[in-house]
């Protein structure tokens, strides 16, 4: 009896709509760009230097790039050559998009990529659309399926829906909440 209730249960515990686990591998990512971020910053000042545009440690452009691959690129996946170059131009456009949008909003910027070879107004270069072409491939064949794996096996099969749900929403509270502030903040000292 016990067996049966145990499937019943687990067959109508609803998961996490497609979106919410979007929003979800988006914080993941954010994250870990901000870690990636921070410690090549360390790498080559020798210091901590704080990255990224928010307050809290994360890098939303990561995420949206984490976003992008995975709606729009992971059908790629069984063809590196395609993802590769077709990964290379989408995220290369994503970050000059992004650069444009936030130098025209705060006069700042947050990369420049002009001493490099083959770049555009300092925005994206031949250099970072190669790594973006192979850091696309890395994630989609490796470390995507190893995080959804591991989240997968270690906390969402293991903790409710509803704590998952609380726990989510509260995190992109925080996240709209941090936006918000560094916004503010960053258009008192431009302005």
């Amino acid at each position: 009896m016990k067996l049966k209730e145990k499937i019943k249960n687990k067959l109508e515990q609803k998961q996490l709509t497609n979106l919410e686990k979007l929003f979800l591998y988006f914080l993941i990512y954010s994250f870990i760009g901000w870690v990636l971020e921070t410690a090549f910053a360390i790498y080559v000042n020798g210091y901590f230097v704080k990255r990224g545009f928010l307050l809290g440690p994360i890098c939303p452009i990561y995420g949206c790039g984490a976003v992008i691959l995975l709606v729009f690129l992971s059908r790629f996946k069984k063809s590196s050559l395609k993802l590769f170059f077709i990964s290379s131009i989408i995220l290369s456009f994503f970050e000059y998009v992004v650069s444009f949008a936030m130098d025209a909003l705060f006069a700042m910027k947050w990369w420049d990529y002009s001493t490099d070879f083959f770049n555009l107004n300092g925005r994206i270069s031949i250099a970072y659309a190669f790594c973006w072409g192979i850091i696309s491939i890395i994630f989609i064949n490796h470390l995507h399926p190893f995080i959804e794996k591991r989240l997968n096996k270690n906390i969402l099969n293991k903790v409710s829906t509803k704590l998952q749900v609380i726990i989510l929403y509260t995190l992109m509270c925080a996240a709209f909440i941090d936006a918000a502030a560094s916004i503010g903040l960053n258009f008192q000292l431009n302005f």
